[in-house]
């Protein structure tokens, strides 16, 4: 090969590892942004729940229920605003960073650590209502406290609950999961 043949080579390599670099940045980018509403909830382009809050600080509805049942369920261990604790770590960065799905199976399941350092157990949440049917909301509200778009404290400005919404939760509720 020749010497230019090789600086060619070296710089399109390059080139295309920034392009990748760049689609990667831009797939976690796209798993945040919401690009579609239906019934009150929001959703990436893939079909994943997320968060949207407004110019005015105004919330979805979903997120504020997240709040709500992230601190009647979870804090306890995670710590407030999902910024960890002593107990368990904090998990306002793994909503962000965590597959959806895979996010839910940790919930459901519960999951168990051990290292050298420290033993940590998740438990299973999977039969609990409280935690799984509102397992979306949870996940946005920690979602959006990860990307710094919710504050720290109780959101002051939030949407109207959508009429889905109410009727999925109390069906959720009534069938216990």
């Amino acid at each position: 090969m020749k010497t230019g043949n090789f600086k060619f080579f070296a710089v399109t390599i390059s080139i295309a590892v920034q392009l990748a670099d760049t689609v990667h940045a831009q797939d976690q980018v796209d798993n945040i942004t919401a690009s579609y509403k239906e019934d009150g909830k929001y959703f990436t382009a893939d079909d994943v729940p997320t968060f949207n809050v407004q110019d005015d600080g105004t919330i979805d509805w979903p997120s504020y229920s997240g709040f709500r049942r992230y601190h009647s369920e979870c804090h306890v261990c995670h710590g407030p605003e999902g910024e960890g604790s002593s107990y368990a770590p904090a998990l306002k960065k793994s909503a962000v960073t965590m597959d959806y799905y895979d996010f839910i199976e940790v919930v459901a399941s519960g999951r168990e650590n051990i290292s050298a350092s420290v033993t940590s157990v998740m438990p299973s949440l999977g039969d609990n209502p409280n935690v799984m049917c509102y397992i979306d909301d949870i996940y946005v509200y920690l979602k959006a406290r990860g990307m710094d778009k919710i504050p720290r404290g109780r959101p002051r400005k939030k949407e109207k609950k959508h009429t889905v919404i109410r009727e999925d939760e109390e069906d959720c509720l009534d069938s216990g999961t």
